[in-house]
């Protein structure tokens, strides 16, 4: 059996308020395979947040491991956890997170300037996927001057900057009206049939639909897979 590229064994994710211990996420086992498709849904308050936070190296359990393709990262440092992050996974945000004061290009550079790219190699990278994303003639606008769903391919480009393993998309179309987020999610739906692995956190029933397999979280647990 190939081995998954992240799963979860027995996680738990506990935050102390106050005097009480608030179990974001219980006794979670997960695994999730090279090159799926899988949407994780819920209220909120369930649980799909901390579970992506989890997946995307960007927090660690309370309890329980996590494994990046079969390595146990729960007991990394931050800094580890960020070379990591760095490499080998991608993240598209509701709220895009552009820095407002760069260019398109400039955005979509930046990733790759962190991991050392020369300019001349980042800017060619750069070009190259702004144009894959359909903004060629946008390369040099400011987020400012950018439709929220040019924003969000941006955004998309930038996350696929270093190539990785990993695309996490947390709500990825909750801030675009409804022919945007079509085009995001026909965008994510072709980097999952090019071979990427898509992870999407989402509340939207029907964006759900098009992801090959749902994971349904309530209570900070599975209930449905």
């Amino acid at each position: 059996m190939p081995v998954p590229i992240i799963s979860l064994q027995k996680a738990w994710k506990t935050y102390q308020m106050g005097d009480v211990d608030v179990n974001a996420l219980r006794d979670v086992t997960l695994a999730i395979n090279r090159g799926e498709f899988v949407a994780i849904t819920g209220s909120s308050g369930s649980g799909k947040s901390t579970m992506m936070n989890l997946v995307g190296c960007l927090d660690l359990p309370t309890k329980g491991r996590i494994y990046l393709d079969a390595k146990d990262i729960s007991t990394l440092h931050e800094s580890e956890l960020a070379l990591i992050r760095g490499r080998r996974i991608g993240f598209i945000f509701q709220q895009f997170n552009l820095i407002p004061n760069l260019t398109a290009l400039e955005n979509v550079m930046l990733p790759l300037e962190f991991q050392d790219a020369s300019q001349a190699t980042a800017r060619q990278h750069a070009v190259k996927l702004l144009q894959a994303v359909g903004l060629a003639e946008r390369i040099d606008h400011l987020p400012s001057q950018l439709s929220g769903g040019q924003q969000q391919r941006v955004a998309i480009a930038r996350a696929l900057s270093n190539n990785p393993d990993v695309i996490l998309a947390d709500e990825p179309t909750g801030n675009l009206d409804s022919k945007s987020g079509v085009d995001v999610i026909n965008l994510l739906e072709g980097l999952w049939k090019s071979g990427k692995t898509i992870v999407m956190v989402t509340h939207d029933t029907q964006l759900a639909q098009r992801a090959k397999r749902k994971i349904q979280m309530k209570d900070g647990q599975i209930v449905g897979a």
